[in-house]
């Protein structure tokens, strides 16, 4: 019994890590953020991983590239109802639009 009251006492007095749906979601926009998206391949889901990025912007961000073609360089995710200069600048080193690497890739 000595033993049993031990245990509980353990549990009890161990800190349980605090889990919500909001952590989670944090958590996971910031191992997405560690990683580079292809705009030109990446699926809605994998846009919604970026911060500022829900699920209607990564729709339109889908939408406007099956429309369009593949984006030929970061800015022109600008041209994206919702996205101007400022979330841009945020996204753009999360960002490729193929295997050449970030903004780098974009200038001409």
């Amino acid at each position: 019994m000595t033993g049993s009251l031990l245990a509980l006492f353990l549990t009890l007095s161990t800190p349980a890590a605090p889990h919500t749906a909001g952590e989670t979601v944090q958590e996971t926009r910031a191992s997405a953020a560690a990683q580079v998206v292809n705009i030109n391949t990446a699926t809605a889901a994998q846009l919604e991983a970026l911060p500022g990025i829900g699920p209607s912007m990564a729709q339109r961000i889908v939408s406007h590239r099956e429309k369009n073609g593949p984006f030929k360089k970061l800015e022109d995710l600008m041209n994206i109802q919702g996205i101007g200069e400022k979330s841009f600048l945020k996204l753009r080193p999360m960002l490729t639009i193929g295997g050449q690497g970030d903004a780098k890739a974009t200038k001409e």
